[in-house]
């Protein structure tokens, strides 16, 4: 039997290891956390979004990026020190500005067949992630910004999105709990929300069961490749209190897939890729709904308020998970107060629910330049990536595992 190493238990690595056990391939997945989903899987803003398929590479996207640099409550903030990574990456991403609308259809596209693809699969597996399809709700504040939204709504709609024009008084009428007025919207009824490490780690269940091994707490140090295989070194690591930090053992297989997030731009490189992943940091708060009336108040339709550029979910009667910014700051993880404030503060504006319980979270988006996801072969015949999808990991995993799995099986059949 043909045995593939995936490395990284996200989503992406997950559902690649399920849509590989489900062709007859002996996988093994390793993750140096001790769980699956533990980065950024594990708190996300909770959206299977195609309407939010829109790629980045916009002049406006700059323009906002070098007004807001000053301002630390700002949606997208970029820090300025200078990296030869990040500023190559963003001169890359300018140049894929002329791609711009292609990327968008095709980013459509690829949500559109991953949303159906991930229904089928927690209906065929019976998994339980706080799933609720009462589509998304996207509202503005002024006519300049609707104007904006209804080029791209035109743009969605060309990749095959079903979205439609609602006025304030359907948005009223679609989540009632909001309490503001809005100049127009759009609804996009087939979108749904769910809990991303609640349907990473049921899934990962699924696959064990499926025969599927993990090997958690463990990281890839190096990797050889020849004609008969790949040979994977792996160390422990430091959340590994179980073995010996000087453990050393071999991982033999006959192909590998890179699902590694924002640790596969050096995964890459170990393997003599280009993967030009940079990390952009998202932040999210998790507010406890622990009373009556913040249950009643909360919305369950999720909403993306594009002057704040923040999403909601709502996941079961018991929270509701609202997130957003973009930060370019490295591979720096730490969850800032004066970046999270401004997310309870929206809640606090919005709505008529108690924020005295709430979880902050950050996580590093994996982003191509071209804010496209990288499922290809690299250029060795053993070596495949399903990786860099950025703000989307949650709505394209579906799709992109199923097409780097027939990838594999096209040059290494079971």
């Amino acid at each position: 039997m043909c045995h593939i190493a995936v490395i990284g238990a996200g989503i992406t690595g997950v559902t690649t290891a399920y849509e590989l056990s489900l062709l007859g391939y002996q996988v093994t997945v390793v993750d140096r956390h001790l769980y699956p989903a533990m980065e950024t899987s594990f708190a996300n803003g909770g959206q299977l979004s195609a309407c939010n398929a829109e790629v980045w590479n916009q002049k406006a996207t700059v323009l906002k990026g070098i007004k807001w640099m000053a301002q630390k409550s700002a949606p997208l903030l970029l820090n300025p020190s200078f990296s030869v990574h990040k500023y190559a990456w963003l001169l890359e991403f300018m140049g894929n500005i002329k791609h711009y609308k292609t990327n968008t259809r095709e980013t459509v596209r690829m949500a559109l067949l991953a949303r159906q693809r991930l229904f089928e699969i927690a209906e065929k597996e019976q998994i339980q992630f706080d799933l609720e399809k009462r589509g998304i709700l996207h509202f503005y504040h002024t006519q300049a910004d609707y104007e904006v939204a209804v080029r791209v709504n035109e743009l969605l709609r060309e990749g095959g999105l079903e979205r439609h024009a609602v006025s304030n008084a359907e948005i009223k009428s679609i989540e009632p709990s909001l309490t503001g007025d809005y100049y127009g919207g759009f609804y996009c009824p087939g979108d749904a929300t769910g809990d991303i490490h609640k349907f990473s780690s049921g899934l990962a269940a699924v696959t064990e069961k499926l025969g599927v091994t993990y090997r958690f707490g463990m990281e890839a140090s190096s990797v050889q490749l020849d004609d008969k295989g790949v040979r994977i070194l792996l160390k422990p690591s430091e959340e590994n209190m179980d073995k010996p930090a000087d453990t050393v053992e071999m991982l033999n297989a006959d192909a590998i897939v890179v699902c590694g997030g924002v640790g596969s731009y050096q995964l890459a490189e170990m393997l003599g890729d280009r993967v030009n992943i940079y990390p952009v940091k998202g932040y999210s708060i998790t507010v406890e709904l622990k009373d009556d009336a913040s249950q009643a108040h909360a919305p369950w339709v999720s909403l993306l308020d594009e002057s704040a550029k923040i999403v909601t979910s709502r996941l079961g009667a018991g929270r509701l998970r609202v997130a957003g910014t973009a930060e370019f700051n490295g591979y720096n993880r730490d969850i800032r107060s004066d970046r999270i404030q401004p997310l309870t503060d929206w809640v606090n504006k919005n709505f008529e629910l108690s924020t005295e319980f709430v979880v902050p979270w950050a996580g590093l988006r994996p982003m191509m330049p071209d804010m496209m996801p990288r499922v290809d072969r690299g250029k060795r015949e053993r070596v495949f990536y399903n990786t860099g999808h950025g703000h989307l990991g949650w709505t394209l995993s579906a799709a992109t595992a199923a097409m780097i799995s027939q990838q594999v099986a096209q040059s290494h059949p079971v």
